[in-house]
Formats: C-alpha cells, structure tokens, sequence
C-alpha cells in the first residue's frame, strides 16, 4: 500500500514521544488513506482531500 497521498502528495511524518525521563523516541505517523475510485482509477486518497472533494461539490 501507498504511504503518500495520489491527490495533494503527502506524505508521513515524523514525531517524538517522550517518557517520563524524557527520553525521546522517533516514531513515523501516518496519514489516513481511503482507497476511491475516482475517474474509473483506485487511488490512495488521504481524508483531508476527501472531505474538499465533497466540500468543492
């Protein structure tokens, strides 16, 4: 599966979490990929650009 949006490009990022110690840790977050047809083609769209898709119509 993708890890990047077909419609605007994003992508993951990096964050940190932090124990009690304050120790960081480097973890990955991921974006919320659906899977719409759009046009007759399967793509990775992520939420945001879902939810502007039906806001634009």
């Amino acid at each position: 599966m993708a890890k990047k949006c077909d419609v605007c490009g994003r992508g993951s990022t990096k964050d940190a979490s932090r124990s009690h110690s304050n120790i960081k840790t480097v973890k990955r977050q991921y974006l919320n990929l659906q899977v719409k047809k759009i046009n007759g083609k399967k793509l990775h769209i992520c939420a945001k650009c879902i939810k502007t898709r039906a806001k634009k119509k």
